[in-house]
């Protein structure tokens, strides 16, 4: 068993119901972030990712929206979609008030229409969807010119990780985008509450 969280949550990787367990998911540090120290460690990270000026962000497998809040409290107008309902729930009650928007569906596929956006978040989803590729496809016809995937990812556990390799991810990106970079998070232990020793990083790429 690995020791990450905070995929889509239908994903069916390990079969979780995160229906079930949206009661408790803010409990682990880096999905709540009650502590001020990982919250902020990840506030500067979604401010060095994310666009400079007020734009649109979605956040797919959003969960109880922690990094959406961040978003907002960023002066960003975000939209979540996350495919269990107590999810979807708990984020719009976390940002109540806030210039939000939550849906419930399937994260590779979102429910948003016609609708474009400057910024796609996607964390600690890809890796478990079927074909990751199709995915990153679909989401990057999302975006308006110049919008930014932010693709925060990893390989977990030692006995039988499981996970995608950033130079897996980075090669299915670069034919989407006219920049990528790969920014790793293993060497943070601010973002996770603790030090961490597994593959743990972020690809920005921005669409030409």
């Amino acid at each position: 068993m690995t020791d990450h969280k905070g995929f889509e949550a239908d994903a069916g990787a390990d079969g979780v119901d995160w229906n079930a367990q949206a009661a408790s998911f803010d409990q682990e540090p880096d999905h709540g972030l009650r502590d001020p120290r990982v919250r902020a460690a990840w506030a500067e990270r979604l401010r060095s990712w994310l666009p400079d000026r007020a734009c649109d962000v979605l956040d797919l497998g959003c969960g109880t929206g922690s990094l959406s809040l961040l978003a907002a409290e960023q002066g960003h107008r975000v939209t979540g979609v996350d495919s269990a309902p107590a999810m979807v729930d708990l984020a719009r009650a976390k940002l109540a008030g806030r210039d939000a928007a939550f849906l419930v569906g399937d994260a590779a596929a979102p429910p948003v229409g016609e609708q474009r956006f400057d910024a796609v978040l996607v964390r600690h989803v890809l890796w478990a969807l079927p074909d990751p590729g199709r995915a990153l496809r679909h989401w990057r016809q999302l975006l308006r010119p110049g919008g930014r995937l932010i693709l925060v990812e990893g390989v977990w556990g030692t006995v039988s990780p499981v996970g995608i390799p950033a130079a897996r991810l980075t090669a299915l990106v670069e034919p989407l985008a006219g920049q990528v970079r790969v920014e790793r998070l293993s060497d943070d232990p601010a973002l996770w509450g603790r030090a961490v020793a597994d593959e743990r990083y972020a690809v920005v790429a921005t669409a030409a």
